[in-house]
């Protein structure tokens, strides 16, 4: 049953995509060419709707059972309610974060909180207890931002969160969790049919409709698969997301250091910088994809590791994140602490 309702959501979103496409026109939510942005046409955008009609036939075949079911489909139903009205009617981004934090707060209060973490190497638990809401709101409203940052480039967002989905799918499938697995399928399969139309050259935008979706079912997905546990096994969700969590981390960084609003747009983010390492559309959309597959497998080997090992390949991968920041110039080109440090330690050489 389960396969053939994948196979439904994955042709209901192919076949339903260009009627949403006529109807971003109706009611003009189109994005128009600008300085920041790379495409020189009108798109229609409000593309994410195919993909949340793939998301909602499939829950409503399959009603996989669990207690959290009914946050997850009330609050996702707030967070594209948001992204569509922006994408009709351009909110402003106090409204836009008031959607998103109406959003998290339906599945915080019903339930979907972190509640504590064991601590590695010491024999004891730290509880939250009401910090546990403000952090786990805290998580969703960040990574929903992060997946909306990354949305620059045709196919680019649509296809980092195909791949995380499928190692959280994988991931709960391992653990036995059902529900995580089922609704991470049928997401991944909604935002595969929508990629037939939005890889490059691009036919339709998802959006805010498509970003804020992904990036709150995602943030809420990896929650569940990871809350409750020790904090190793915590990290796991933030390297299966390190692409977009990395480049909004370093867009925040980036607007500190030049002295800049942190809602400012600018066109340094990780895409903007691989296009101007001279790389084409299409090269910068899967060189994106590589990295979200390596992180996605970094993840998966974590998991499986002691606490000493996971330990090593989170420092590796930390200091492999920082080089190439450093080398593309994701903050700015003079911001280059660890390549000047290793560059004067091996001159002492």
């Amino acid at each position: 049953m389960l396969i053939l309702t994948l196979l439904i959501c994955f042709a209901l979103t192919i076949a339903i995509t260009p009627l949403v496409k006529r109807f971003a026109y109706a009611v003009g939510a189109t994005d128009k060419p600008e300085d920041r942005k790379v495409h020189s046409k009108i798109m229609p955008r409000l593309g994410g709707l195919a993909i949340y009609i793939g998301f909602i036939t499939g829950y409503l075949i399959l009603r996989p059972e669990d207690q959290y079911a009914l946050p997850i489909i009330i609050g996702s139903g707030v967070i594209l309610l948001t992204g569509m009205a922006d994408d009709i009617f351009q909110l402003s981004a106090k409204w836009k974060f008031v959607g998103q934090i109406a959003a998290a707060l339906i599945v915080v209060l019903g339930g979907v909180k972190i509640n504590f973490i064991n601590v590695p190497f010491f024999d004891t638990e730290l509880k939250f207890g009401l910090l546990s809401i403000p952090i786990t709101i805290l998580w969703i409203v960040g990574i929903t931002n992060a997946i909306n940052f990354i949305d620059g480039l045709d196919g680019l967002a649509a296809g980092v969160c195909t791949i995380g989905l499928a190692t959280i799918g994988f991931m709960a499938m391992l653990k036995g969790d059902i529900f995580v697995m089922t609704l991470a399928m049928i997401v991944l399969v909604s935002s595969l049919g929508f990629l037939y139309y939005n890889f490059h050259p691009a036919k339709i935008f998802m959006g805010d409709t498509g970003s804020l979706f992904l990036g709150y079912i995602i943030s809420v997905l990896a929650l569940l698969g990871f809350k409750n546990v020790t904090m190793v096994s915590l990290v796991i969700p933030f390297i299966i997301l390190g692409v977009p969590i990395s480049d909004t981390f370093f867009a925040i960084l980036r607007r500190y250091k030049n002295k800049s609003p942190l809602s400012a747009p600018d066109k340094s983010h990780l895409h903007h910088c691989l296009l101007r390492a001279g790389f084409s559309h299409k090269q910068t959309v899967i060189i994106i994809y590589a990295m979200a597959a390596m992180f996605s497998l970094a993840a998966i080997i974590f998991s499986m590791s002691t606490v000493w090992g996971g330990l090593i390949l989170l420092t590796i991968l930390l200091f492999a994140i920082e080089w190439f920041i450093e080398s593309i110039g994701l903050v700015n080109s003079n911001y280059q602490p660890l390549i000047k440090f290793v560059k004067a330690r091996t001159s002492k050489k």
